[in-house]
């Protein structure tokens, strides 16, 4: 028999509805760099939503689910159009900016994209891209910004603030099936080409709801979130519509996000949770050790860190906790899974230094998202702390394809999906009969040494506890006799030394003897992706192109 429940859509629409009247008094909160921020309530930024709709559907022509992109910065004006695509029926298509220039050229003809909204400080990012872009018709421009680049283009130019003026703040938003697509957002594409997931109305409400759960973040009325996280990467963790959901203020730094920025704002608006990848954390904790010392107020409002796209070291969530109050939180997640898939808060009744076990894991995962390990053979391993495995999950906002792009065939490549949908992480690692997550590696990333597996994470961790090193990453790299060891990269603190038989010796009384590298290079900086990961590629090519100054110990 069939439930007597009703039949109610979950749409952005109606998230959208909610934070714009029971939530309506909430601000967006935008960093300008000068004065005072830009601030609007939810109901303002609510009418804005509308204004863009009929501009979009009225002047500019969006019909259907076509996509609309968005090239731009953590801002007021984006989350506007967070809200109005979406809701009014077309696909937000967040781009990137900071993919190289092939790959975004490639996603917007392959997403089609007609309009793209853009910040002025943007425009030069864009405009030599443009005439390897017949799909855009119209370029949207907010903010200031030197828009002559821009002159000589097929492409019509409009002014955001110009387009909406005097057009009606409510508009009659569709009633859209939760299953039609909302938002698109590609991988960073590592391997080939980036690949879009299209996310669903429902998938992106439920995902709010799970942000805002106390297995995960726990919004509420009460909070003020800051997602350091870009609005292009994985809808900034969710934030944006868990926040609008929950009534939780945001702060937006807009494109200021370097440390001292960061942390003026944070003294500023007293922001009480915040999100964003280790190296952003790391730069910020150095400056924020550096205004405790000069007698600086501290951020004292900020009581959680969400920390995610990569492990986090246990030593920087210690050292933000000792020396600051504030909690960190790790997360795992990825674009494939909107992006929350596990949290790590201890469970019930685990204290002090017993919480550390449990908070150094990727985390529990909640009801919605089921997991499985799968051994070297396709076998499904057991969830007992050691068995270790490639991570397959699935769940209502984890991906099931890619987008197809212009021919309309969604796609499942073998090595992305298993034979029953489930879909393939790449991350290696171990499952605890209660559900916490421990990853090791990536299964491009782990060592293979004489038939026996060795953790670039567990070593990078353990390295970057050492007090003179930033930053480290390790890599696979051949070996006549064992097949592959690891070598050893490290960033150096800023004025800092420490000779590698020093690190050698600090790594041995931590790890298995054999698994200590014999291969070490200092470096400047350790090559990042454009979501901020250590790209171990562009390392191991430059170890095998004897671009690194390798040092090796006996």
């Amino acid at each position: 028999m069939l439930s007597t429940m009703q039949d109610v859509p979950l749409t952005v629409t109606r998230i959208l509805a909610h934070g714009t009247t029971v939530h309506g008094e909430a601000e967006v909160i935008t960093w300008t760099g000068e004065g005072e921020p830009h601030r609007q309530t939810f109901r303002e930024t609510g009418a804005r939503a509308a204004r863009l709709a009929h501009a979009l559907h009225d002047e500019l022509g969006v019909r259907g689910d076509e996509r609309v992109a968005t090239l731009m910065w953590n801002n007021s004006v984006h989350l506007e159009a967070y809200l109005a695509i979406p809701a009014m029926g077309a696909v937000l298509h967040t781009l990137n900016l900071r993919l190289p220039a092939e790959q975004l050229t490639w996603i917007v003809q392959h997403a089609a994209d007609r309009v793209v909204l853009v910040n002025g400080s943007l425009l030069p990012l864009l405009a030599p891209l443009l005439p390897q872009l017949p799909t855009v018709e119209h370029i949207v421009v907010a903010g200031p910004g030197d828009r002559s680049v821009l002159e000589g283009g097929t492409a019509q130019v409009h002014d955001y603030e110009e387009l909406l003026a005097g057009r009606p703040e409510t508009y009659d938003w569709p009633e859209t099936d939760e299953r039609q697509a909302a938002a698109l957002c590609y991988t960073s594409g590592t391997t080939g080409e980036p690949k879009g997931v299209v996310y669903s109305h429902r998938s992106l409400y439920l995902h709010s709801m799970h942000v805002n759960s106390a297995e995960a973040f726990a919004l509420t009325g009460r909070d003020i979130a800051l997602p350091v996280v870009p609005m292009f990467h994985v809808n900034a963790w969710g934030l944006p519509h868990a926040a609008f959901m929950a009534g939780a203020s945001l702060l937006m730094p807009d494109r200021f996000l370097q440390p001292g920025p960061l942390a003026e704002m944070i003294e500023t608006v007293r922001p009480t949770i915040g999100a964003a990848v280790p190296t952003i954390w790391q730069g910020l904790l150095a400056e924020l050790d550096a205004r405790k010392a000069a007698g600086a107020q501290g951020p004292s409002s900020l009581s959680t860190v969400i920390i995610g796209g990569s492990a986090c070291p246990p030593s920087l969530m210690k050292d933000f906790e000792d020396r600051h109050g504030i909690r960190v939180v790790h997360a795992w997640g990825m674009t494939e899974t909107s992006p929350l898939g596990s949290v790590a808060h201890p469970p019930a009744g685990v204290t002090g230094e017993d919480e550390w076990r449990y908070r150094c894991t990727q985390g529990r995962f909640p009801a919605s998202v089921e997991a499985r390990l799968a051994g070297p053979g396709g076998e499904h391993l057991p969830w007992d702390g050691e068995s270790a495995g490639e991570l397959e999950v699935r769940g209502p906002w984890i991906a099931g394809a890619y987008y197809g792009g212009a021919d309309g065939e969604d796609f499942r490549p073998e090595d992305k999906f298993s034979p029953d949908g489930w879909l393939r992480t790449g991350d290696v690692g171990t499952i605890t009969p209660d559900g916490y997550l421990t990853l090791t590696d990536r299964a491009k990333d782990v060592i293979k040494s004489g038939g026996e597996w060795i953790s670039s994470v567990e070593l990078e961790n353990h390295l970057m506890a050492h007090p003179a090193v930033a930053e480290a990453a390790v890599v696979a790299v051949p070996d006549e006799k064992w097949g592959e060891r690891p070598l050893a990269t490290v960033v150096l603190k800023e004025g800092a030394t420490a000779g590698y038989e020093e690190l050698k010796d600090f790594l041995a009384g931590r790890i298995a003897r054999w698994q200590v590298p014999e291969r070490w290079a200092v470096i400047p900086a350790v090559p990042k992706t454009s979501v901020g990961k250590f790209d171990k590629k562009v390392l191991r090519k430059q170890y095998a192109d004897g671009g690194l100054d390798v040092t090796q110990l006996g």
